[in-house]
């Protein structure tokens, strides 16, 4: 696990300045680092670096940047290749001399060019330079667990794990690109290949960036859509089998995920996906297996309880901290730092802090990301359900709310919020994202309109990309491209590397991935219950009273904090005049909007004016600008 970043440009940069902008990412790779530059056809100049957090082979033969044994070949990687001791038995002929992943995406390249890809299953951003035909190839993992963001310039292109390195570059102009804005407070992220910054993009989860000659290529080598139509196509129609072949797949992915030179742990909640991976964890373990949770004073966000039930079932080394509110609130002010771009997904704290805790015994550890997505976990998708079923007598709802003299009336928004939420719900490439019409109103109004400027809408409106019917399963594809990666995989990466540890996942193994692609979706939600084949599997090694209980999930209390401890900072981003000077937001509105907030605060679900969120996204934005000095502000 590690940082990578470098650089293709006519536009000499400096040895000096090329290791500065690397150790922006020193908690990526604490261990060792490199940084090397090549003069490149065409005038161009290469540079590549890494920051090293040794995970396998810790020698010095797996310094980077790494090399062919004939020097054609330089790469630089973050992540992990867990299939790299099968693939190394078919790249026999390569002369290998470590024991390092590295050296056999160098070896697989040689001998199947670019679409070596396809043949890893992993977490992984590489840049490979190639001398020999003049092109620098930029990949990242299926699912987006690594990160890889790329400055596009009238030269070349500049590219890193984190956005620190491309902001360290003294010409970068730092221009936020407004058209993300109102989708950020609203979805509380920026999904790929989107950033906050103008001209900066992150490569897109199962894709592959070529520069060659001056000309940027891109293209996907896993694409969500076409590989769940593939593999749908060849459903396991029985039960038994399905649940059988899910078994061995994610045993066999918790066992190579285990392949570690340094000490290894996992996440334990307490609910079904840890549970489970760490049950698997601890039968392919003569040790017992470090755990790691966090309590909560309060009672209703508290699992620790239930996570040590667990552990103790299972025979784990497990830790636990409790932590008060204090402890998570002297975490905001890093969040901006650590994350780059504006993220406000509060479940960030509680991440950072569980990470900080197992960082202090382990350097690798397991969770159970990906469960929710693949197997039908998030309550969102008995809300889908109940809406598509609902929708025809919505339509007739929304029709006749726009009659002549009902329109004018303003009748749909006198109705109940929940079927005003079904009668608005018309889009449809987006008739799986319901949500509350105020909040997009809001999030819309809130950023300054420029003319000729075109906003990205709220919702992604790529729905009938899927060609699925029932809205459950579209929820769940449409969660894969663009919350998951997007959300929880940032989440993870970024409050993990924070404490130099990493994160593996065992669910978002290629395997894993593709064959609950051909489960039938009634294994996954069955008479209502969620994730039952995942549960069913769980209860193999854990008796089903120690985790059959609500989904309870982590929340910070926002509207508390910004209108307690926060107040001051809040009132101070959204003053009319800091939001004149600055010119990114409707300052009229948005000073009128917080203000208004900060008097009522959360009115309460009846009503769906539950505005901390939305507060808490104007207020992570604010830090971040304030944080990056993007504009000179009197």
């Amino acid at each position: 696990m590690c940082g990578i970043c470098g650089y293709v440009s006519k536009k000499k940069i400096s040895p000096e300045q090329l290791k500065k902008m690397n150790d922006t990412m020193y908690h990526r790779g604490p261990n060792d680092s490199g940084e090397e530059i090549y003069e490149m056809a065409g005038g161009y100049q290469i540079g590549l670096a890494q920051r090293r957090l040794s995970i396998l082979d810790l020698s010095a033969l797996g310094h980077q940047p790494m090399h062919s044994a004939d020097r054609r070949v330089s790469v630089v990687f973050n992540g992990e290749i867990y299939n790299f001791q099968e693939l190394k038995k078919e790249l026999s002929d390569y002369p290998f001399r470590s024991n390092c992943d590295t050296e056999v995406i160098i070896a697989a390249y040689l001998k199947w060019g670019a679409d070596c890809v396809t043949r890893f299953n992993g977490m992984f951003a590489a840049a490979l330079y190639d001398r020999e035909s003049g092109e620098l190839y930029l990949f990242r993992d299926r699912i987006g667990k690594k990160p890889l963001y790329y400055w596009k310039r009238e030269d070349g292109l500049i590219f890193a794990s984190e956005l620190k390195p491309i902001l360290a570059c003294p010409d970068f102009p730092k221009d936020i690109r407004r058209e993300v804005l109102s989708r950020y407070l609203f979805q509380q992220y920026i999904n790929a290949p989107d950033s906050i910054f103008r001209d900066v993009y992150k490569v897109e989860p199962g894709s592959v960036l070529r520069f060659r000659a001056g000309e940027i290529t891109t293209w996907k080598y896993w694409d969500i859509s076409e590989v769940y139509r593939k593999c749908a196509a060849q459903p396991v129609e029985s039960y038994e089998e399905a649940k059988t072949g899910l078994k061995a797949l994610l045993e066999k992915s918790v066992a190579m995920r285990m392949i570690s030179d340094v000490p290894l742990g996992s996440f334990l909640s307490g609910g079904y996906d840890s549970s489970l991976v760490t049950a698997i964890a601890q039968a392919h373990s003569q040790a017992p297996v470090k755990t790691f949770s966090i309590g909560f004073h309060e009672t209703k966000y508290n699992e620790a309880g239930y996570a040590k039930a667990v552990a103790e079932y299972l025979g784990t080394s497990h830790t636990e901290l409790y932590i008060d509110e204090k402890e998570m609130f002297d975490l905001v002010d890093s969040i901006p730092y650590y994350y780059d771009e504006p993220f406000a997904d509060s479940s960030q704290i509680a991440t950072m802090l569980v990470s900080r805790l197992a960082s202090e015994q382990v350097t690798v550890a397991l969770s159970g990301d990906g469960g929710d997505e693949f197997f039908c976990g998030y309550n969102i998708y008995e809300n889908v359900r109940q809406a598509q079923k609902l929708d025809v007598l919505g339509g007739m709802v929304h029709g006749i709310c726009n009659l002549p003299g009902l329109k004018q009336a303003g009748l749909e928004e006198k109705l109940p919020f929940r079927v005003r939420v079904i009668a608005g719900n018309r889009e449809k490439e987006s008739k799986t994202q319901f949500g509350a019409g105020n909040y997009i109103v809001k999030a819309n109004a809130m950023v300054k309109a420029v003319q000729g400027q075109n906003f990205l809408p709220v919702h992604y409106l790529i729905e009938s990309r899927y060609d699925v019917k029932d809205w459950q399963i579209r929820r769940m594809l449409l969660d894969m491209d663009t919350y998951l990666p997007g959300d929880i995989l940032c989440k993870v990466d970024r409050a993990s590397m924070k404490y130099s540890l990493e994160a593996r996942c065992p669910i978002l193994d290629t395997d894993v991935m593709e064959f609950s692609y051909r489960i039938p979706h009634r294994y996954k939600f069955a008479d209502g219950d969620k994730k039952h084949i995942l549960k069913d599997i769980a209860y193999d090694y854990i008796p089903k009273e120690l985790l059959e209980r609500p989904k309870v999930g982590f929340g910070v209390p926002l509207d508390k904090w910004l209108r307690g401890p926060l107040k001051e900072q809040l009132l101070d981003y959204s003053s009319y005049d800091y939001l004149v000077k600055q010119d990114i937001f409707d300052a009229a509105y948005t000073s009128d909007f917080i203000h208004g907030y900060l008097k009522t605060g959360d009115a309460g679900p009846a009503t769906g004016a539950n505005y901390s969120k939305l507060a808490w996204s104007f207020f992570v934005f604010q830090q971040h600008y304030s944080k990056y000095k993007t504009y000179d502000i009197a």
